[in-house]
């Protein structure tokens, strides 16, 4: 799949509960996080992604990359395999699937 993975929400509230180290980012607009965002979420629009790919390499942290629904996070994920970030995934569902989870979701910081 276009070099990177999915990853459920309970698979990713598994790595929360274990203490896994990943990094949560949230590729939607600024518009959309206003009403509301994964806690621990940092905001890197997907247009602002291949300015920032930079602040995303260089480290051994696994990325779990989320937006609406799923399918910006696979664009992001597809593009950052592209740019040789091999260690990301991408949240299935989106903030959607894992609000219907039952899991939650707070105001942006």
């Amino acid at each position: 799949m276009y070099g990177f993975t999915e990853i459920t929400p309970d698979e990713l509230e598994q790595w929360r509960n274990e203490g896994k180290a990943f990094r949560l980012i949230d590729v939607r607009s600024p518009g959309e996080t206003g009403r509301g965002v994964i806690p621990g979420a940092e905001l890197v629009p997907l247009v602002t992604l291949p300015m920032r790919k930079d602040e995303l390499s260089g480290t051994d942290t696994p990325l779990v990359i989320y937006c609406q629904s799923g399918a910006r996070s696979a664009q992001a994920c597809a593009f950052l395999a592209q740019q040789g970030i091999e260690d990301a995934s991408s949240l299935r569902g989106g903030i959607v699937g894992w609000a219907q989870t039952g899991k939650p979701v707070v105001s942006p910081d």
